[in-house]
Parts: structure tokens; sequence; C-alpha cells
């Protein structure tokens, strides 16, 4: 079942930056990115393991990630409200992409709405251990992508 996003990457950006203008001050915008995690998709218990955990986040994340037809498919879950909305942001933007696209895209939407000034630093270094770890997640498929042509 390849879930291949209905829009490029960078109109996942784009998109996400063109809601977010809308959205009025900050608490509306914090409301959004709350409801967003509330519509993450179900995260099986069997996934909350050490190795899933993604560490430099003050609450607890999990991502697990697999291939699917040659894009890397990303599940994760937060016990925060903020952090999972962050998540589903990510998601919207890196999920069910190739390891490559996902290596060459910068989070440009991440500056763009505002998040690096209004999350406090340790959300803050939390969404960046979260993106390093959709990178490190996307460089270690693509080895194993090479690896196996190389087979």
């Amino acid at each position: 079942m390849n879930e291949q996003p209905r829009e490029t990457i960078d109109e996942a950006q784009q998109a996400i930056i063109e809601e977010f203008s809308f959205l009025g001050d900050w608490m509306d915008r914090y409301q959004y990115i709350i409801d967003l995690g509330r519509r993450l998709p179900e995260f099986p218990q069997e996934w909350k393991t050490d190795e899933n955990r993604i560490q430099g986040c003050q609450s607890q994340v999990w991502m697990h990630a697999q291939m699917r037809d040659g894009r890397l498919h990303i599940d994760a879950i937060s016990d925060s409200a903020i952090v999972s909305g962050l998540i589903a942001l990510l998601l919207r933007v890196y999920s069910d992409r190739t390891p490559e696209e996902i290596l060459s895209t910068e989070p440009r939407f991440v500056e763009a709405i505002g998040l690096s000034q209004h999350l406090s630093p340790t959300r803050n270094n939390g969404l960046h251990a979260m993106l390093q770890a959709i990178r490190n997640m996307a460089a270690e498929a693509l080895a194993e992508q090479r690896e196996g042509a190389r087979a």
C-alpha cells in the first residue's frame, strides 16, 4: 500500500506556509498545530522502543520508518500535544518521499511560519532532533538501496 503524496515536497511546504498565513496570532497557530497532532495515525505500541525513541527531545518522541516502493514511510508520535503537531508538519513534508528528496530538501517552512522564534528553546532543540532523525533515516535507507543495487 503505497501512500504517495498528492503534492510535491515543495508544494507541501508552500501549503503549510499559506495555511499559517491565514492564522492570526500565535495562540491560533498553536491551536492549529495541536489539532494537527490529534489527527496523527495510530502508532503501534510495539514501535515505542528505545531504538525508535528520538534523543534530544524534552518530551517522548518515537519515529518508525520503513521503505515502501522506493519511498521512506515515516510514522511518529509524541506524548506532547504541541510536539505531535510538529511531527504532523514534518511528516506532511518528508514522509513517503524518496531518500534523495528528503536529503536534498531543507525545511524552509520552519522559518517561513516563524516556528523558530515562537517555540521554546527545548522544543526548538526537539524539532531539530526530529529533523536530524528523519535525515539520518533517509541516509540509512539510501545507503541500503545502494548496497542492494551492488549485491
